[in-house]
């Protein structure tokens, strides 16, 4: 049986070697590839794939959404990979209550990856049984999992956000922090980025949202 698989990733040059990687077996196929999540949601339905393998950071949002969403619009839903950079244990709690069947990081061997996706595909899993166990441990104990998208910004970029959700200007935040102006931009381009966001509007938003979540 030929294994059909999507790839979700904002970096070409990733995307074009896993498929190169991928489409060297003979059981595996690739018959798509999106660069952002809005693209991706608009073409998995379409093309109903065996395995999605899914970034987990994208300039227009998570991978983990998309993972959730591809799993509730598609049927029979695709096995989502989610693959990362980085070792983000919010984001694999992320992963495991969106219905992932896998997490790797992008430092995993070539035949690592080809042999995940044949596990994810036949129905197997992936994920740590000990990450299983403590998102269990975390849910009887009726604890909400932190955003992903707001774990993954540094100490100082979480700073930066909160003081934006204040209204402070960057020469502002930069007096608050003694930072240079241009340092703050910096943090701000990156945190805008990190959560998905085009406008510093946005993260105000978002952060007096987070900021009322949090304190219930």
């Amino acid at each position: 049986m030929t294994i059909s698989v999507f790839l979700l990733d904002d970096h070409e040059i990733v995307r074009r070697g896993i498929a190169g990687l991928l489409e060297g077996e003979d059981d595996i196929v690739v018959v798509g590839e999106a660069g952002t999540a809005a693209q991706a949601m608009a073409r998995i339905p379409a093309l109903r794939p065996d395995v999605a393998i899914l970034d987990v950071r994208l300039p227009d949002g998570e991978g983990v959404s998309v993972c959730r969403d591809v799993r509730a619009a598609v049927d029979p839903p695709p096995a989502c990979l989610m693959l990362t950079s980085y070792s983000d244990d919010e984001a694999l709690f992320g992963a495991i209550m969106a219905g992932a069947s896998g997490y790797l990081l992008k430092q995993v061997a070539g035949i690592d990856l080809v042999g995940a996706v044949r596990t994810v595909a036949a129905g197997g899993s992936l994920l740590d049984p000990r990450a299983t166990s403590v998102v269990l441990d975390r849910l009887r104990k009726g604890e909400e999992p932190e955003d992903p998208r707001y774990a993954s910004l540094s100490p100082q970029e979480q700073r930066i956000l909160a003081l934006i959700a204040d209204g402070m200007t960057n020469r502002q935040i930069g007096a608050e922090l003694f930072l240079a102006e241009k340092t703050v931009k910096n943090y701000v381009s990156s945190l805008l980025h990190k959560l998905g966001f085009a406008r510093r509007t946005e993260a105000a938003v978002y952060a007096a949202e987070h900021r009322r979540e949090r304190g219930r």
